[in-house]
């Protein structure tokens, strides 16, 4: 096309030197190379990035870069044209770095009901940058299936949340925990009806529920996430806010409350400034993976029994506590579990460290002893983790390949691996010592991308594996009906994954 013909041509080019061919063999060209600049020179062909930086900005966000990535644009010390004011809306003093954080952060589901005041409070909840939200926010979608469906294992219940937010239960419901406002127990998946019309993003399954209710305490607080630690209860906040109820009047979060006080209470401490973005609740203690400037940390409060909290000691934490370990390890934590009574986490790199009471190799390190601190599990070394679960003296790993692998108390078949003669005691149960392949669950060609677990000291436990494909596979203890799968006549268990009746697109 003639750039004469058709309008003004935006781009010009010079210099271009027509070439023929001499020869089928020509010699070596020696090619000079030339100094380029952001701003361009005086050399002719420049394409300097001043000239339309709006180009830049939507290559930028188009290419999804990760707040990390955009902060070495502005670190770099050849060029100042990602650190100066790029003069565009909405705000003309922000760079074109920090524009590209704040248009991708407008693309979160999360981040869009936001009022202006909203955000602004969050930016400096987050250290005053938007790349820094940028990474709260996508640290947050990667711990947890925001906006996806999910399954709980409950304590001789399940919960079932779809993908567009309805919500089934099924299993014992001795307490009305079904929430189908009767106390029958149903081992078919059925549908939560006082929920309709409501999105539900994410559920936590306690022991009583009878129907639904709205609870007015949080009703202005946007919670994102729920976490039940037997005798008490703690939510997240969209804004990174950690707030518990019904923990008693022995100060263990932070504040003082009466055991009748029903009231979500801030977490105090060294988390009122710092924004949460996963919190997971054990036997009387709770866990914060919070997201600071210098990177991703976790914090523990609460009951220390069996070194649970990670610092050292089996001592209580009144108010949550950093845990130092894994500057120590240099692990940068990025998903957060707590069970009963150990803990673990999954590092950026794919490391997997345990730490608590270590009863029937539930830490994974090839025996029975507690750890304080979070070690390291070198039994899966060659593993490369994305997401881990816990629960009674279990634990379970899910690899970048969904390969999941167990280890831990192997009651009720939860492990999922299907041991078929009995041990020298007699008992086909054996407890798993180190990480092992559950294969049966390799069988389903299914890539797994959730595990959840029983995690509650009063109940056989049972287990939930989500598959990238949104198929639901369950086994371990079914006798109450919790497993969402019809057993045969004196069967009270299921030691191979079998899949449930129920449709998570809807």
């Amino acid at each position: 096309m003639d750039a004469s013909t058709g309008g003004t041509s935006s781009v010009q080019y010079h210099n271009i030197a027509e070439q023929t061919i001499a020869s089928l063999s020509p010699p070596p060209v020696t090619y000079q190379r030339q100094q380029r600049h952001c701003f361009g020179n005086v050399s002719p062909g420049e394409f300097p990035l001043s000239a339309n930086p709006s180009i830049v900005l939507h290559v930028l966000t188009g290419c999804n870069l990760d707040a990390q990535d955009l902060a070495k644009l502005e670190a770099s010390v050849t060029c100042s044209f990602f650190r100066q004011p790029a003069h565009f809306s909405p705000d003309h003093e922000l760079s074109l770095s920090e524009l590209a954080a704040l248009d991708m952060c407008q693309k979160r589901a999360i981040f869009k009901p936001m009022t202006l005041e909203q955000r602004q409070d969050l930016k400096q909840r987050c250290g005053g940058s938007w790349k820094l939200v940028l990474r709260y926010l996508l640290a947050g979608e990667a711990c947890y299936r925001r906006e996806k469906s999910q399954a709980i294992a409950g304590p001789g219940h399940s919960i079932v949340v779809t993908s567009k937010g309805a919500v089934y239960s099924f299993g014992s419901n001795s307490s009305g925990q079904l929430g189908h406002g009767t106390t029958t127990e149903d081992a078919r998946p059925n549908l939560i009806r006082s929920l309709q019309g409501i999105r539900i993003t994410h559920a936590a399954a306690g022991a009583g529920l009878t129907t639904p209710k709205l609870v007015e305490s949080l009703k202005d607080i946007f919670v994102v996430q729920a976490a039940i630690g037997n005798f008490f209860t703690a939510v997240l906040s969209r804004e990174g806010r950690v707030y518990t109820f019904s923990w008693g009047n022995e100060n263990k979060l932070g504040h003082q409350t009466e055991p009748s006080d029903v009231e979500p209470h801030p977490l105090l401490g060294a988390l009122e400034n710092i924004p949460v973005v996963q919190i997971a609740a054990g036997y009387c203690y709770l866990l914060a993976l919070a997201c600071q400037p210098s990177g991703m940390s976790v914090y523990s409060v609460g009951c220390g029994l069996g070194g649970k909290l990670g610092h050292g000691s089996r001592t209580d934490e009144k108010q949550p506590r950093l845990i130092e370990q894994f500057q120590t390890l240099n692990l940068q934590p990025t998903v957060v579990a707590a069970g009963a009574w150990h803990a673990a986490v999954v590092g950026k790199d794919g490391r997997v460290c345990t730490w608590g009471w270590g009863r029937y190799g539930c830490l994974g390190h090839g025996n029975e002893d507690c750890e304080s601190t979070p070690k390291v599990v070198e039994a899966l070394s060659n593993v490369k983790a994305v997401h881990i679960a816990t629960g009674d003296y279990t634990t379970f790993v899910v690899s970048d390949t969904g390969d999941v692998y167990s280890f831990g108390c192997g009651e009720s078949s939860s492990l999922g691996h299907n041991t078929a003669a009995p041990d020298e005691q007699g008992n086909r149960h054996s407890n798993i010592l180190s990480p092992e392949l559950v294969s049966s669950l390799k069988r389903v060609n299914e890539r797994v991308v959730q595990i959840s677990l029983t995690n509650s000291i009063y109940w056989n436990a049972h287990t939930f594996a989500l598959t990238e494909s949104d198929k639901l596979y369950a086994f371990g203890a079914g006798d109450k009906g919790q497993l969402g799968v019809e057993l045969v006549s004196n069967q009270t268990e299921r030691s191979n994954p079998e899949m449930v009746d129920i449709d998570l697109m809807t």
